[in-house]
């Protein structure tokens, strides 16, 4: 099972990889023997991966993935510090909150733009690379969100039901070429991006009250699918979008 789970050598780009889900997911991959390029727009990507490289090699890269200019130089630049891509983690996102009859079509472009289109396109730039080897493992971030439509975040929804689809779109196309395309949909996670969540009493004790587990998630709950799906223990796993919710979906 050692060999299986084992993703030693193998380098990895991580979208957000410089706090919450994406610094667990990043550790877990740089604990395993895998170099990591993170990719974020702001100076905590440098500080991320100064305080991770007791873990491993880790490069730091930054820009805006809501920039398709920007989205492409990071990416060369990721690919540069590698010198390959094995894994592709699709992290990162953004959030922002209006009621339907409210939200601005900025707002919306912006928060597709990063959430849907920034992942197809990084799906499509080390999709190309991983197909020419015959192999690679690519794991978007979905959401809960993937399979309902939320409160007030009606661009997220939209973007995060695209994810879970493109996923299965790539996923029909390179599953007989070596290419593993899959999801993760985190449940209600102890992250930045619900602190709106946290602070509704109302909102917060309803969710709870829904998660068996009796508790919100966090970004270690992360670590144990990352890895799985990172490595060959996933070989025949092609286009599903897995929830990690402490049971919320099933309730």
């Amino acid at each position: 099972m050692s060999d299986l789970l084992d993703v030693s050598g193998k380098k990895a780009i991580v979208t957000g990889g410089a706090a919450g889900l994406g610094l667990a997911m990043t550790e877990v991959l740089l604990e395993h023997g895998a170099e990591v390029a993170i990719i974020g727009r702001s100076e905590r990507v440098e500080a991320a991966a100064h305080d991770l490289g007791k873990l491993g090699q880790v490069y730091p890269v930054r820009g805006d993935l809501g920039d398709r200019l920007e989205r492409r130089r990071v990416f060369e630049a990721a690919l540069k510090a590698l010198g390959t891509v094995d894994i592709l983690v699709n992290n990162a996102g953004i959030q922002i909150r209006h009621r339907c009859e409210e939200f601005p079509l900025e707002d919306w472009d912006r928060v597709l733009e990063t959430d849907l289109t920034a992942v197809f396109e990084l799906c499509q730039m080390a999709g190309r690379i991983m197909l020419a080897t015959g192999r690679g493992k690519i794991i978007n971030i979905a959401s809960l969100i993937s399979f309902s439509g939320g409160l007030n975040i009606p661009a997220y929804a939209a973007a995060k039901g695209g994810v879970a689809q493109i996923t299965k779109a790539f996923a029909n196309e390179w599953a007989g070429r070596g290419v593993n395309v899959n999801a993760i949909a985190p449940g209600y996670m102890d992250t930045e991006m619900n602190t709106a969540l946290k602070n509704n009493p109302t909102r917060f004790d309803s969710i709870m009250e829904r998660i068996p587990a009796g508790r919100w998630g966090t970004p270690a709950d992360l670590k144990g699918i990352t890895l799985l799906l990172a490595s060959a223990a996933s070989d025949y796993i092609h286009g599903v979008v897995i929830p990690v919710d402490g049971g919320f979906m099933s309730r």
